[in-house]
């Protein structure tokens, strides 16, 4: 009786199931490679306006403002003012104790008396040996001897009479007066206590002149130090303006702060703007002409700087001119014009013609317009 091998189920189930496999194999479709499409971010050019604005906070403060101090030494026995107080030239402000002064007038004013008496006596003395000269009686070494001693009590005389006019001076300096009207914004002094001749006691604003001290930042000064117009608010009245005029910036910036305080003066008297209050300075400074970009789209490439320009969905390599930097910008002089519109951001991962899709806009195709 003839039989199959055992293995012919086997390898016809094998043989069954490649043909299958070829089967859906050749059914399937071909997959196509898909085009990297890149977001990015950009921004349309447009030319730079004719002006810039900038605010910044400040303080009103005087323009001038003494810092006074006794021109002696002593114990302060009386304050005559308070913070806020309205003073008038020559009021008194502050007191010292004058027993000393007085003590040392009143020895001035004694050797004034012993150097008048010793004057007195020199010049009777010259006058005698003069008769006595004359007649004979007496050489003219003796009568020479007599004019060296008038004229040392001469000196002695006028010396003792400065000394007096010296400690009368002093005494005075016991009363600390105010140079000029104006109001006591501070005070860096009690009673009882004792301070040294030029120690600050008493400050004292002087009435009129006031101005805004504001600080800038470093890479505003320049443009500050042009700038057109500038306008003062206060916090307290808003909408009320007053032109201001830049008056001065420091030459060094603050150690700490790492900004330069300037003053900005008010050319007229204004009443209701009183000192510290908090203002608000507005400048309105020219720009230079030019195209501004942030530095996120710069790409420095062989050398050449450029950056990325969108055009039709795809991005192009463009080399840019620089002008130099405008605060956190950078001011382009050649190389792009107004409604060109540039990658600002991820510009190290684009490669040349890469087709990009814009942040916030739905992707085009190339031929398509934006």
């Amino acid at each position: 009786m003839f039989s199959l091998p055992v293995r012919a189920p086997v390898t016809l189930s094998v043989f069954l199931l490649l043909t299958l496999v070829s089967s859906l194999m050749g059914c399937s479709k071909k997959v196509e490679p898909t085009e990297d499409i890149r977001p990015v971010r950009t921004l349309t050019l447009a030319p730079s306006g004719t002006e810039a604005s900038m605010e910044l906070s400040g303080e009103v403060v005087p323009r001038y403002e003494s810092r006074l101090g006794f021109r002696v030494g002593g114990k302060i026995i009386a304050r005559k003012v308070e913070v806020g107080s309205l003073v008038k030239r020559g009021h008194v402000l502050m007191q010292l104790d004058a027993t000393d002064l007085q003590l040392s007038q009143a020895q001035a004013k004694a050797a004034l008396s012993a150097a008048d008496s010793q004057l007195a006596l020199a010049k009777a003395e010259l006058d005698r040996y003069r008769e006595l000269r004359a007649k004979n009686f007496v050489s003219q070494a003796v009568l020479d001897t007599k004019e060296a001693n008038f004229k040392a009590s001469q000196s002695a005389h006028d010396q003792a009479r400065a000394g007096l006019k010296v400690q009368s001076n002093q005494s005075s300096y016991s009363a600390l007066v105010a140079d000029a009207d104006g109001v006591v914004t501070a005070l860096d002094a009690e009673v009882g206590q004792v301070v040294t001749a030029g120690t600050p006691v008493v400050r004292v604003a002087r009435s009129g002149a006031i101005e805004v001290k504001v600080s800038i930042p470093e890479d505003r000064v320049d443009a500050i130090r042009q700038a057109k117009a500038v306008t003062v608010r206060t916090w307290a009245q808003r909408d009320t303006a007053v032109a201001g005029v830049v008056r001065e910036i420091a030459p060094a910036a603050d150690p700490a702060t790492r900004t330069f305080s300037a003053r900005v003066a008010l050319p007229t008297p204004q009443a209701d703007i009183r000192l510290g209050m908090t203002a608000t300075v507005s400048f309105s400074a020219p720009l230079p002409p030019g195209i501004r970009l942030p530095l996120t789209a710069l790409l420095n490439d062989q050398g050449k700087t450029s950056v990325w320009v969108v055009e039709k969905g795809k991005v192009k390599l463009v080399p840019v001119v620089l002008a130099g930097p405008q605060g956190n910008e950078i001011l382009v002089a050649s190389g792009l014009d107004a409604g060109q519109e540039v990658v600002i951001a991820g510009v190290h991962l684009l490669r040349e013609g890469q087709k990009v899709s814009i942040l916030g806009r739905p992707a085009t195709t190339a031929g398509t317009p934006q």
